[in-house]
């Protein structure tokens, strides 16, 4: 099957949540080496990575895949803003943008009836 037909076969909210956790995927592996390549950002880079794949490809597990990237995504998140707290008001929005974003790629995923 070609890769036009794939996307064909997608609906918006699948194709919207591939785009996203792609790229929180690439921005995450691409911030490692300006914060002193701390692990768990290069695991949830590759999980975001990982995930976008297995939804691409309507992989079984790629619900579970997303679950588990939803909680750590959310836990991560919350927990740099409660550090930063309000001492980095850019950092504190964009953790918080981000665990937004977050729920709002998934929840649609894992609430949707199948077919």
């Amino acid at each position: 099957m070609s890769l036009a037909a794939k996307f064909k076969k997608l609906n918006r909210i699948w194709l919207a949540s591939i785009a996203f956790f792609t790229v929180t995927g690439i921005l995450l592996l691409l911030f490692l080496p300006l914060t002193g390549f701390p692990p768990h950002l290069g695991f949830l880079g590759v999980v975001s990575l990982i995930s976008a794949y297995s939804l691409f490809n309507r992989r079984v597990w790629a619900p579970w895949l997303v679950f588990i990237l939803l909680i750590t995504n959310t836990v991560f998140s919350l927990f740099t803003f409660y550090l930063v707290g309000f001492s980095n008001i850019l950092i504190a929005l964009t953790m918080l943008t981000f665990a937004g974003l977050t729920w709002a790629f998934t929840l649609p995923l894992l609430l949707k009836k199948k077919n």
